[in-house]
């Protein structure tokens, strides 16, 4: 494991000294941990930079297969009870197709999270490994992986973790409060996915009972195993955490779901805003306001109107030895061919 992992060691290492060298150029202490807690955070923005593509597509997949769960209920319904080898392969066939026709992968939800873990567990080598036995990896020298051994952030060393602080009550408290933060960082991040982004139909299915069920045991799955992490690793996880709540956030308020309280509240910012008339929603790109279709269409560019035929009672009446046509100027010379009497055409048609 420790081979497979030491070039993503090395490059962890790489990019954690040269923060630490720009900290320092700038004034930081080279000693301080808070100036390799800052390495470690320059650490986590490199990394989400690089997974913005995939995190965008992250999103859409996790919305599309939301979506698409209405469909796959009727495909599990329709072949429920069948174990029979053909029934089975048909069911994967429709499956498929579905995902094909809506253009959804459902690898694509999973794919930033099983890139990043490779990172978690490179960091974690680094912290374990290297700075705490002061061993040389790459640029980090052996003077560094001491000097970031012995820094302390509130008297917490960065390489020290919850079950071998011994009696440094520092660093149980700081533990513990980057696992409440992680956690709830967490727990903010999957709720606004499923709440603002997701429209109520797609949230009665068995998929989004899993997450419900994800969003409660995550939270304690970090309490449980964040004990055993050192503060700096605790410390990436959780600017990780908040850099997705954020991202997320931007995703959501800009690109929300069809039908999604995030889209109702996108669509309210726009009116007010003069951007869609009031009393108008768009989806998709078209105007779904029942009234529109009341509205008179619009001529193609150069094509006359046709006038609207009006009521005997309702007529304005002409006056006499008027020479104006119908939507003409007074004054105006008449054609040399008289209207048709009891016809609403004008003249000419």
């Amino acid at each position: 494991m420790g081979q497979l992992l030491y070039p993503l060691e090395y490059a962890v290492a790489w990019i954690m000294v040269n923060f630490h060298s720009v900290l320092t150029a700038v004034g930081l202490p080279s000693a301080s941990g808070w100036t390799w807690a800052l390495s470690i955070v320059g650490l986590v923005v490199v990394i989400r930079i690089i997974l913005i593509p995939l995190f965008v597509k992250q999103i859409k997949a996790s919305r599309g297969l939301q979506l698409i769960q209405p469909e796959m209920q009727k495909i599990q319904a329709k072949y429920k009870g069948k174990t029979d080898p053909e029934s089975r392969q048909a069911m994967t066939q429709e499956t498929m197709a579905l995902y094909k026709e809506s253009g959804t992968n459902p690898l694509a939800s999973c794919l930033p999270i099983l890139l990043q873990a490779p990172v978690f567990f490179a960091l974690f080598r680094v912290l374990n490994q290297y700075v705490r036995n002061s061993k040389p990896i790459g640029p980090l020298t052996a003077q560094l992986a001491a000097e970031a051994d012995n820094s302390t952030i509130f008297g917490a060393p960065l390489s020290s973790t919850f079950m071998t602080s011994g009696d440094n009550l520092n660093v149980k408290i700081i533990t513990v409060i980057l696992i409440i933060l992680m956690s709830a960082s967490t727990f903010t991040t999957q709720r606004q996915l499923m709440m603002k982004n997701m429209p109520a139909t797609a949230l009665d299915n068995p998929f989004a009972k899993q997450q419900k069920l994800l969003l409660y045991i995550l939270p304690l799955v970090f309490a449980v195993s964040g004990v055993n992490f050192p503060i700096g690793v605790l410390l990436y996880w959780l600017t990780t955490n908040v850099w997705s709540m954020g991202q997320q956030f931007y995703v959501i308020r800009r690109m929300p779901a069809p039908g999604s309280p995030a889209e109702q509240a996108l669509m309210e910012r726009r009116r007010r805003k003069g951007k869609v008339p009031a009393g108008e929603d768009v989806v998709a790109g078209e105007v779904t306001d029942a009234s529109a279709a009341e509205l008179p269409s619009t001529p193609p560019s150069g094509q006359r109107q046709q006038p609207r035929r009006q009521n005997r009672g309702k007529r304005a009446t002409r006056p006499s030895g008027s020479t104006a046509k119908p939507g003409g100027k007074p004054g105006s010379k008449p054609s040399g061919k008289p209207a048709n009497p009891g016809s609403s055409t004008p003249p000419g048609r």
